[in-house]
């Protein structure tokens, strides 16, 4: 299988949660992150080829950085083992100069 990633993936201890910038709903936690995408644990089921407006929301307060805010594409979605949870996995797509650097700040902490 061809590797598409540019950027190597980071897997967090920290608490990062997702919320649909939009309508404040919780999408899920991310299990890991990267500067091109990450991949997310969540409740339901994502729907591919879907865009979102995203806030990624660290619960551990680090250097000022409270939140990073996003446009993601949500390239798959499979279910988890259990039946109760799923995964999937998102492309960063919009994202601003301030907030890459805070993502850049998150992504040395992990």
């Amino acid at each position: 299988m061809h590797e598409r990633r540019q950027h190597r993936r980071h897997g967090t201890e920290l608490q990062l949660e997702v919320f649909d910038l939009n309508t404040g709903q919780r999408l899920g936690r991310i299990v890991d992150l990267s500067a091109d995408g990450f991949m997310l644990l969540s409740d339901m089921p994502q729907v591919p080829e879907t865009v979102l407006q995203c806030r990624l929301v660290c619960h551990e307060r680090m250097q000022q950085i409270d939140e990073v805010q996003l446009g993601a594409d949500c390239l798959w979605s499979r279910p988890g083992a259990d039946d109760q949870r799923c995964w999937a996995g998102f492309h960063i797509i919009d994202l601003a100069e301030d907030q890459a650097r805070a993502l850049d700040s998150l992504l040395a902490r992990l």
